[in-house]
């Protein structure tokens, strides 16, 4: 699970977390009963406190994406497959997130592609 936090981002890294969770757990990339990294383990791996990680995915099970299990860590609860609007306003957020960054950047429109279609290819392995 590849979860990424922009410490210069204006958005907090707990809604990061939280966002690129519910994206994933939306999209069927993390299936139900999938168990999520540990609070600690997560928190680590992101260099963060492990008081971010948990409101994370306190705002996760709020939703109703997750369900906390005493030994047993954060699991993902079976959800509803996305519809094809809800897929596309999903594609399309991403999209305009990653615009903005490589605007932000400088960078060209060509190489902002080619990024893409590379992650795509390595998404796919």
């Amino acid at each position: 699970m590849i979860v990424e936090v922009d410490t210069t981002s204006p958005t907090p890294p707990y809604e990061q977390i939280r966002a690129q969770l519910a994206r994933m757990i939306g999209a069927g990339v993390l299936p139900a009963e999938t168990r999520l990294p540990s609070i600690r383990q997560l928190a680590a791996d992101l260099g963060l406190a492990a008081n971010t990680v948990a409101r994370a995915y306190r705002e996760l099970e709020l939703e109703g994406l997750v369900a906390s299990r005493v030994r047993h860590g954060t699991v993902v609860h079976p959800q509803q497959t996305l519809s094809r609007a809800e897929i596309g306003r999903t594609l399309t957020e991403a999209a305009r997130a990653y615009a903005a960054v490589a605007h932000q950047l400088g960078i060209d429109e060509e190489t902002a592609e080619a990024a893409v279609r590379l992650q795509l290819r390595d998404a796919g392995d």
